[in-house]
Formats: structure tokens, sequence, C-alpha cells
């Protein structure tokens, strides 16, 4: 699959089958993680697998959606701001979300390469995450992931704005 048809195919799967994920695709979804590139090369960022049934329950106090208790696992992507980069100019700027981000959309990409699903979390109890996780400063929980294979092999239609509304002087 070319990359075109890679990022086609991957979108936020709202639904998963119950069947456990391959110890050799988790491990190249990780890999494809920890080569993503950060500024600076700081690589600000930890990642917590949870798949462990009693940790699943636990990850599940955190978002309360029936889709997310779906899942058969998760991953916890955490930043931690006083490794990142800072740009120092007039006004400083904290580069640990954007590092996460492109991280978070390696794993994505990665994860629908090998045939699973994702979804981006984002609105979720960080400070609930961080107790039940053992998760401690400087590390941020910044996003779970629930990761799985989708209930559909359908891939819904996306809508995006056009390449001249998005692209200056195209």
């Amino acid at each position: 699959m070319n990359f075109l048809d890679l990022v086609k195919a991957r979108y936020s799967v709202r639904s998963y089958e119950q069947r456990a994920i391959e110890a050799d695709k988790l491990q190249y979804v990780m890999e494809c993680t920890r080569l993503a590139p950060s500024a600076v090369n700081l690589q600000p960022w930890k990642f917590y697998i949870v798949s462990k049934p009693e940790d699943c329950a636990k990850m599940r106090q955190c978002y309360h959606r029936e889709w997310f208790s779906e899942a058969p696992m998760y991953i916890i992507a955490c930043s931690n701001h006083d490794e990142s980069w800072k740009r120092r100019r007039s006004e400083p700027k904290d580069h640990a979300d954007i590092d996460i981000s492109i991280a978070v959309e390696h794993l994505c990409l990665a994860a629908a390469e090998v045939g699973l699903g994702t979804c981006w979390v984002c609105n979720f109890d960080v400070e609930l995450c961080r107790s039940l996780f053992g998760i401690d400063a400087p590390y941020e929980p910044a996003v779970l992931i629930p990761i799985g294979y989708p209930a559909t092999s359908e891939v819904p239609e996306k809508t995006r704005k056009p390449l001249d509304e998005v692209f200056v002087g195209f």
C-alpha cells in the first residue's frame, strides 16, 4: 500500500473486535512510534501499554464512552515538557505537544498499515489517569489511544477541505 492509500485507510475507529493483538504487530507499531521525529531529537515522551484486563478496566474510568470500552487494549501517550525543546524568541514555544502528536500519528498510521484501528482521545480525566497508572511529573498523559481490530472493514468517507483552502499559493 502506498502512503496516500494508507492515509486514506486510517480513520478514527469506534468499534472493535474482541480479539488479541499479535505481539509482532504491536512490536511493529511501537517501533514505528519510537522512530518518530521530534524537535532537536529530544524525544520527550513515554508510552504506557495497557493490556491486562484489570488495567483496561481502570482505563475505562478515564473516559466514559461505550465504544471506548470495546477496545481490547490502550496506549497512553505522555509528553514531558521538562525535556522538550523550547523555541527561544520573543515568546517561547514548547514543542512537547507537537512532538507527541507526531509520534501518535506515526502510531496510528503504523497500526492502520497492519490492519489495526485506533482513535485519538484527548478529552479524558488526566488526573485520574495519572493516579490509576502511576504517571508522575514531569510526564503528562496527553492522548489515550484505544487500539484493536476494527469491527467492520468499511472505511468511512472522509470530508476534508479542498487543497486551495488549505494551501496558500496553490
